[in-house]
């Protein structure tokens, strides 16, 4: 993960400075490269300018615990990373420590980067999901920003994350999906044992029993077989995060939350996904999550 930001000016090399050098070498190689540094020290951005879309190259190595700027390039051209998302720390009158920023951005920063990258099954492999977040220092200056991107630490990829191509079933699909995911996840308790925060758990699931809830209105407007078998098998599954969240005991909870959790198992949904033409890989993490 991408630990910090500080605000640093950035040092600009100048053409006229490096063609001169070049011409005293009067070397091809050297002219090229010149070229190339030129090129580069051009799209030099700081990183307080990142903005949603734009795809960068990261000064020093993509999980660097901080950046300074990084180098904004066309998105056709290979990258390390693409801004997918921004929002600000509110609410806070003093910095909220490395830990604390670091909780705020894994919780909205999956929530925010959808709002760009309508299916997070197409992003490529080896891609995740990172964050540029303000540290001690810049904070004192007014730095609230948060960028979240996503990167590769090996290699590069091509082209923006962002698909304008998908048609209205396959939006509609993703949408609620989407939300499901985005409810079990940010509403999910700090306990990791129900029993320390059953109350936690229990809003947990009334939240996505109501994600769950949309997801199938939407689900009812796509007359395909698998997509029709899907939001059969969903309308049982709400029905088991209801029951999760209205149990009057641990144990009715538990029998309850089992069938909900194994219900939304993302490799239940890959028939109707092949079906709208959506991607079909389950993501890793998503994959271990349910394995387990």
């Amino acid at each position: 993960m991408l630990l910090g930001v500080t605000s640093r000016p950035l040092r600009h090399i100048s053409i006229v400075v490096a063609l001169l050098a070049v011409g005293a070498v009067g070397c091809a190689d050297a002219i090229d490269s010149a070229k190339s540094g030129a090129k580069t020290a051009l799209r030099q951005r700081s990183v307080f300018s990142l903005d949603t879309g734009d795809c960068y190259n990261p000064n020093r190595e993509a999980t660097a615990s901080e950046e300074f700027g990084v180098e904004i390039v066309p998105c056709e051209e290979p990258h390390k990373g693409q801004v997918v998302g921004e929002f600000s720390i509110d609410g806070k009158s003093e910095y909220p420590g490395d830990t604390g920023a670091t909780k705020i951005a894994e919780k909205r920063c999956p929530i925010e980067s959808q709002k760009f990258v309508s299916d997070p099954w197409a992003v490529p492999d080896g891609v995740g999901l990172f964050y540029y977040y303000p540290t001690s220092r810049s904070w004192a200056t007014g730095d609230r920003e948060v960028s979240c991107t996503y990167a590769r630490d090996m290699g590069t990829f091509d082209g923006s994350l962002k698909d304008d191509t998908l048609n209205e079933d396959q939006v509609s699909y993703l949408k609620g999906a989407n939300a499901v995911y985005d409810a079990l996840w940010a509403n999910q308790p700090e306990a990791d044992q129900i029993e320390d925060d059953l109350a936690g758990y229990k809003k947990q699931a009334e939240a996505v029993a109501s994600a769950l809830d949309a997801h199938l209105k939407t689900l009812k407007g796509i007359q395909k077989p698998q997509t029709v078998k899907l939001r059969a098998r969903l309308q049982e599954t709400a029905g088991a995060w209801k029951d999760a969240a209205a149990a009057g005991d641990m144990d009715a909870f538990y029998i309850a939350y089992d069938l909900a959790f194994t219900g939304i198992d993302p490799n239940r949904t890959v028939a109707a996904r092949k079906e709208l033409k959506l991607a079909t890989t389950v993501p890793a993490d998503d994959a271990e999550t349910w394995a387990g």
